[in-house]
């Protein structure tokens, strides 16, 4: 995903506006929001992103001890500004090793949490029982705000999602036995709301789970 746009929901390469289209396109999935390319984990790759976004930029705010920031990754372009955001964060797992959450905010269709969950998509609904209590609860921008298991995951990893501030946030674990993070009642913050307190984010190395599959 290094170096060129590409397709939300597969990673492809895509197509740029043109003579005969004016929106990005993906030979599989036609018309999408091009996910830029991921730079290295900064403060200012995180400004970049939280500047140009329309949607929200959710990173568990304190960080849980131990962990960093270790990536972020838009879909959307200068015209449209970010229509999805990912942000990847490492730490210690709770049952011991390292863990990996990408939290994930999109607008309807977008697909970048599908992808990132490695599942059909373009959104959960269809595989969350709304019916049934919530599995996970996290609270985002203050507001209590209740994570639904998510079907048909591979076993690699634990996969959330619900709806946050109108928009789907997805919440992607590693490996599956670190999903227990989630059940902490987690505390995330909008990063476009946070102001100054970004330049404390703490920095690790670039995820390779924001670059694949």
């Amino acid at each position: 995903m290094r170096g060129e746009p590409s397709c939300p929901k597969c990673g492809g390469r895509v197509r740029a506006p043109g003579l005969f289209s004016d929106s990005w396109q993906c030979d599989v999935h036609g018309t999408v929001h091009p996910v830029q390319p991921v730079i290295p984990p900064s403060v200012d790759a995180l400004n970049v992103v939280v500047h140009r976004t329309q949607v929200p930029v959710w990173m568990p705010w304190p960080l849980p001890v131990g962990w960093l920031f270790t990536g972020v990754a838009c879909a959307g372009d200068d015209r449209t500004g970010g229509r999805a955001t990912a942000v990847a964060c490492t730490g210690p797992g709770p049952l011991g090793g390292m863990g990996e959450l990408i939290l994930v905010a999109e607008e309807l269709g977008v697909g970048l949490g599908a992808r990132y969950a490695g599942m059909e998509g373009p959104d959960p609904g269809p595989y969350m029982d709304v019916d049934k209590p919530a599995q996970a609860k996290v609270l985002a921008a203050g507001r209590p705000t209740p994570l639904w298991h998510v079907g048909g995951a591979p076993a690699d990893r634990a996969v959330f999602a619900g709806e946050a501030l109108g928009m789907w946030l997805w919440a992607v674990v590693w490996p599956e036995q670190s999903g227990l993070l989630m059940y902490d009642e987690l505390v995330l913050t909008d990063l476009r709301d946070a102001g100054a307190e970004v330049e404390l984010v703490p920095c690790g190395a670039l995820s390779p789970r924001l670059l694949g599959p």
